[in-house]
C-alpha cells in the first residue's frame, strides 16, 4: 500500500518538477523581452 502511494507521489512530484522548469524558462524569456521593449 504505502510502495504505490510512494510512487504516486515520486510520479507527482517528478511533473510538478517538470512543469516548475517550464514556467520558469518561460518566465526568464518573457522578462528579457519585456526589458528590451521598455529599455528601447
Amino acid at each position: 500500500m504505502a510502495e504505490q502511494e510512494m510512487k504516486a507521489a515520486s510520479e507527482t512530484y517528478s511533473g510538478f518538477i517538470s512543469l516548475l522548469k517550464v514556467g520558469s524558462i518561460i518566465t526568464a524569456i518573457v522578462t528579457v523581452f519585456v526589458v528590451l521593449l521598455i529599455a528601447s
